[in-house]
C-alpha cells in the first residue's frame, strides 16, 4: 500500500484552486493531477498565474503528479499545426509547474475506422514524442472513448511505436468498460508499459461510472496484481460522479454518463471516490 501515491482531478471538486486545496487537505492528499483550474485549463493560463498557481501549490505542500492536458483531444482530421503549439506551450508549463509527466490522448477518429488514419495518429503522436525527448517530459498515454486508443490493441500498438522514457500508458479502467474492452484482457496486454493510473469504474450494462470496485472494471484485482508488481506509480481519482464544470466538454459530442438521480456536491463525489479507492488499498 505504501508504495501507492494518491492523486486526482482536483476540478471536479470545485472550479478554484482555493476549494480544491481545501479537500485534498481535508483528505491528507499531496499531489494533484490539474486540468482545469480558476476557470480554465492549466495549459491555457499565463505565465504570471501559472506562477501564482506554482506559489500557492507550494504553500499548501502539494506537486502536481502530471498536467491533466486535452492534447490529442481533437480530430484526426483536424489541423495539427495550431495543436502542436498548444503541446509546447504545454512542455513549457510543465518545467513551471516543476511537473515532468503529461497526460494526452490519440485523436479522434471517424467511428470504427482506426486502421484507416493509423499512419497519420503514429506521424502525429511521433512529433509529440520526438519533442518530449528534446525537452525531457513524459507523456502519458491515456485510452479514451472514440480515440485511436481506444481499445487495448491500439494501445499496444503505439506502445510497441513509442514506449520509453518519454511515452507510457495510462490504465483507465473506466474507459476501457465504456468502450467494451474487458480490462483484465487489457490489462495483460499493457501492464509492461503502464506507468499511471486513472482511478474510476464503470458499469458494463450502461456505461455509468461508479466509485472504484463498484464495477466491471477489475479494479482490485487489477491494482493487487500491479502492487505485488511492484508499481509505485500515481493512482489519479477522476471520480466523474456528477456534472462538474467543464464534464460535458470531457465527454464525446458532450454526453453525459450520469443519471444517478442524486446529485452529488463536488467535494462529495472526490470523498466518495477517495474513499473508495481507500477500501480497496486497505483490502490489499
Amino acid at each position: 500500500m505504501n508504495q501507492y501515491r494518491i492523486s486526482g482531478f482536483a476540478d471536479e471538486i470545485a472550479p478554484d484552486l482555493t476549494t480544491q486545496l481545501k479537500v485534498i487537505g481535508r483528505l491528507g492528499m499531496q499531489h494533484i493531477e490539474m486540468r482545469g483550474v480558476d476557470g480554465d485549463n492549466l495549459i491555457n493560463h499565463s505565465d504570471e498565474s501559472v506562477k501564482k498557481i506554482k506559489q500557492r501549490l507550494d504553500a499548501a505542500g502539494v506537486t502536481l503528479s502530471a498536467l491533466g492536458s486535452p492534447l490529442g483531444k481533437i480530430g484526426i482530421t483536424d489541423e495539427f499545426a495550431p495543436h502542436m503549439e498548444s503541446f509546447k506551450r504545454a512542455v513549457e508549463i510543465a518545467h513551471r509547474m516543476d511537473c515532468n509527466r503529461i497526460r494526452m490522448f490519440s485523436f479522434y477518429l471517424p467511428e470504427g475506422k482506426p486502421a484507416e488514419y493509423r499512419g497519420e495518429v503514429i506521424e502525429r503522436l511521433g512529433q509529440f514524442v520526438d519533442y518530449a525527448k528534446a525537452n525531457d517530459v513524459v507523456l502519458l498515454h491515456e485510452n479514451e472513448k472514440g480515440i485511436y486508443g481506444e481499445m487495448a490493441a491500439e494501445c499496444l500498438d503505439l506502445m510497441k511505436q513509442f514506449y520509453g522514457a518519454n511515452f507510457k500508458a495510462i490504465f483507465d479502467f473506466a474507459n476501457f468498460v465504456q468502450a467494451g474492452q474487458d480490462t483484465l484482457e487489457a490489462y495483460e496486454m499493457l501492464r509492461p508499459y503502464i506507468a499511471y493510473i486513472h482511478v474510476k469504474d464503470a458499469i458494463l450494462e450502461n456505461g455509468k461510472v461508479v466509485p472504484a470496485g463498484m464495477g466491471d472494471g477489475n479494479v482490485s484485482k487489477i491494482l493487487t496484481d500491479l502492487y505485488h508488481n511492484g508499481f509505485d506509480g500515481y493512482l489519479s481519482l477522476e471520480p466523474h460522479l456528477f456534472g462538474f464544470t467543464g464534464f460535458a466538454a470531457l465527454e464525446k459530442d458532450g454526453v453525459s454518463i450520469q443519471d444517478t438521480g442524486k446529485v452529488l456536491s463536488g467535494s462529495e463525489a472526490f470523498t466518495l471516490a477517495h474513499d473508495s479507492l481507500l477500501k480497496i488499498l486497505a483490502q490489499i
